[in-house]
This record gives structure tokens, sequence and C-alpha cells, in this order.
């Protein structure tokens, strides 16, 4: 019978996550209300409120299991420091082109802000911080170099988003290494 019930909640919850990603690709959390993710979801209220207490709650648990994902991913690899925000960058983006949906989804207008700061705490975690390290920036700038650095990414990776994937992770992540390490003149 337990089994019976998980299956239940998991179905239940996979529905509403689903249902929500499919909402948020055209109007923006604010303006989504709990009635309508049930209808598109098929399932009553209470049941949602068993759940979750509101939409922003849904949205939040959708990001969290994007962030763990994303964290276990990024911790499997071990580079040497030279080449290490290079890879962890491809990483990162082949990560994001595996989940491409949902992380175009929660990247645009109408996902929350808070996702996209929590992913830019990410990039600088694993790719920012080491190239500042490595390249022996250790000024008292340095925090907002890593700021401009990962926010710049983040605009492109939505770009990449937009432009259908038009360059490979591989290909992106070059891009971006080389725009950091040299500098926009160096194309």
């Amino acid at each position: 019978m337990t089994s019976k019930l998980d299956r239940r909640k998991k179905y239940t919850r996979m529905v509403l996550k689903n249902s929500l990603m499919k909402i948020l690709k055209d109007k923006a959390i604010s303006s989504v209300t709990v009635k309508e993710l049930c209808e598109l979801a098929d399932i009553n209220r209470s049941t949602f409120y068993s759940h979750y207490s509101d939409q922003y709650e849904l949205l939040y648990k959708i990001e969290e299991e994007i962030i763990e994902d994303m964290l276990v991913t990024l911790n499997k690899y071990e580079f040497p420091v030279e080449e290490e925000a290079l890879q962890m960058t491809e990483k990162m983006l082949e990560y994001i082109a595996e989940n491409r949906d949902i992380c175009q989804t929660l990247l645009s207008e109408n996902g929350d802000t808070s996702f996209q700061n929590r992913v830019m705490n990410i990039a600088h975690r694993f790719t920012v911080k080491n190239w500042l390290t490595a390249n022996k920036q250790k000024s008292d700038i340095s925090e907002y170099v890593g700021i401009f650095v990962v926010s710049g990414c983040i605009n492109v990776i939505k770009c990449w988003l937009e432009n259908d994937l038009d360059k490979s992770p591989k290909e992106l992540a070059n891009i971006i290494i080389k725009i950091t390490n040299k500098g926009i003149l160096s194309f």
C-alpha cells in the first residue's frame, strides 16, 4: 500500500511540475494561479495543497532539484587548475543542454530571479573562483570581476538557449573562456 501511495505522490508531483513548466513558457510565476495549475494537471486543489503551499513553493522545489542535480553532476569532476574553468564550464553547459527545456524556462523572464542568482553562485564556485586564483587575481576587485563574468555568462547561456543551442557546449565554453581570459577584443 505504501509503494502505491509513493507512486501516486510521485505522479502528482510530476504532473504539477510539468504543468507549471508549461504555464511558465507563456506567463510569469506571479500571474500563475493554483486553480490554473490544478486544471492543467487535472487534480483538485486539496491535492495540490497536500503537496505545496502555493505555486511559489512548487517552483522553488523544481529549482532546488535542478540545483542539487547540477551540483551532483559538477562534483563528479576533478580537473587540473589550469584547465578547470574551461572543463567545468563545458560540463555545466552540457548539463544545461541535457536539461534544456526546464533550464530555458527557469532562466526566462517568467521564472524566478532567485534561480538565476543560485545558478550564478554555482558558476562562480566552480569556475570563476578557480580562474581568479589561477590568474592570480586576488585584488579587492576580484569579487566584482567574478560577478561581471558570471552575469555575462548567464546572459550568454540564455542567448544560446534561445538560439536553439547553435553551438556545442565545447564551442560555447571556449568562447566564454576566451572572453573571460582575453576580453572582447580577442575576437
